[in-house]
């Protein structure tokens, strides 16, 4: 028994002396020159990570919404071009929408598919920042350095559009003053000298009747609700809402002054077009049919660029306490259940700084420079001193979460009414204010 399991052990030791051999286990010069198989597989993960680390990384995708029709979508999508080449973390992607775009943004915020980053015109900031839809950008602009984030170079009143409680929820791109373009062939005809910068609302007034000639369809202005009669009121000394938003003063002094010097202008062919004339030839159209001598315009329209037309430049005439001017306003906002927040805000900088590159006025002091306006559109170089002027006194909408609520009740009580006729500036106010205040925060 004990022989047994001698000869037993002594052929298992020889089994495994033959296994070690064929292993690799009798050292030679080539074996000692070979790696262990431990240090092999660190070997490969090492050169994975180093690998890994000089590849660059994916780029995330953001999604940018905007109602840029055909010409002003391409102009952008070159600026894109350039941001997503300097760009290593991110891709813009450009969905423009020109029909019927706050219903489709709507139904993409309800639905959860809405875009990274959205255009936001000047009315529609505060109400989505208020139903929780936009990032607070407060702090991150606090932190970053570059001077697209610097909120003190912003126009007060024009980034006032894109705050809420106190807090920034989108960065503007542009801030564009009315101004006024005047046709230089029906001054001359008339012997009328063209209108200065120190020009106030009489006259202008007195202009308008002057240049007014109802037998040929020449008319000295034209209104319609453009421009909006809140420049008017602001001139004036008064308030459609008030600072701190606890009241619509709609009814003050300064406002019926104001309300009811539009009234005095629109519709009235002794100065303008009537609203059947307006909808037969068009608003804009008669300007440049030559038809209209004072048009109040846009610094980016394009009424001072059309062939055969002689256009002047001014700035709105003065109210009675001040030159505030209407500026039309809007801004980019991060959705704020973006899922690439830190990606989607390097790209909200980088195209908010391409559009101040683009559009006039960018809402910047610094950049609201004749220099700057003739850069951004060289055609508008013959205007850009009256654009840049204009700039310095602009001020935007103030808006509140259920601003859409409060317009329709301030168009349907108070202006169209007056506009028809069918009430008195003090009367309509006063019934108005009430509702008006109903839907204030």
């Amino acid at each position: 028994m004990r022989r047994r399991r001698y000869t037993l052990l002594t052929a298992l030791l020889l089994a495994l002396s033959l296994l070690i051999t064929a292993c690799g286990g009798t050292q030679s010069s080539d074996n000692l020159q070979q790696t262990p198989s431990t240090d092999t597989t660190t070997q490969e993960q090492t050169t994975q990570q180093t690998t890994e680390q000089t590849q660059p990384k994916e780029k995330v995708t953001i999604r940018l919404a905007t109602w840029a029709g055909a010409q002003e979508a391409a102009e952008l999508d070159a600026i894109i071009e350039r941001i997503n080449a300097e760009s290593d973390t991110f891709q813009i992607v450009h969905e423009p929408a020109p029909a019927d775009y706050y219903t489709k943004l709507q139904t993409m915020f309800a639905g959860g598919t809405a875009p990274d980053l959205v255009w936001l015109a000047q009315e529609y900031v505060v109400p989505y920042a208020a139903r929780g839809a936009l990032m607070d950008l407060t702090d991150r602009l606090k932190n970053d350095t570059r001077p697209t984030a610097n909120l003190d170079d912003y126009f007060p009143l024009v980034l006032e559009h894109a705050m809420y409680n106190g807090r920034v929820y989108g960065l503007p791109w542009i801030g564009q003053p009315v101004i006024v373009y005047y046709n230089k062939d029906l001054f001359d005809q008339k012997g009328i000298p063209y209108p200065t910068d120190d020009w106030t609302w009489e006259d202008f007034l007195e202009l308008a009747k002057q240049l007014t000639d109802k037998e040929k369809g020449i008319y000295g202005t034209t209104f319609n609700g453009w421009p909006p009669v809140h420049m008017f009121i602001w001139q004036a000394g008064g308030e459609v809402i008030s600072p701190d938003l606890k009241s619509s003063p709609i009814d003050s002094p300064e406002a019926i002054q104001a309300l009811e010097f539009y009234a005095s202008i629109i519709y009235n062919e002794e100065v303008a077009p009537s609203m059947a004339t307006i909808n037969e030839q068009g608003f804009s159209e008669m300007f440049k049919a030559g038809k209209i001598a004072m048009f109040f315009g846009g610094a980016s329209d394009d009424l001072d660029r059309i062939e055969g037309l002689r256009v002047g430049h001014v700035r709105v005439p003065k109210g009675p306490k001040n030159r505030t001017t209407f500026a039309w306003a809007a801004s980019t906002a991060i959705n704020a259940n973006t899922k690439h927040p830190d990606e989607a805000y390097e790209a909200l900088i980088a195209l908010t700084e391409g559009i101040h590159n683009w559009k006039i006025v960018p809402p910047r002091k610094s950049m609201a420079t004749v220099e700057q306006i003739v850069k951004n559109e060289p055609r508008k170089a013959e205007g850009a001193e009256v654009i840049m002027q204009a700039a310095q006194e602009m001020r935007a909408f103030r808006v509140i979460p259920r601003h859409p609520e409060w317009d329709t009740i301030f168009w349907e009580q108070v202006q169209d009414p007056l506009y028809q006729g069918k009430g008195s500036a003090a009367e309509l106010a006063r019934k108005a204010r009430p509702n008006l205040e109903a839907v204030l925060p």
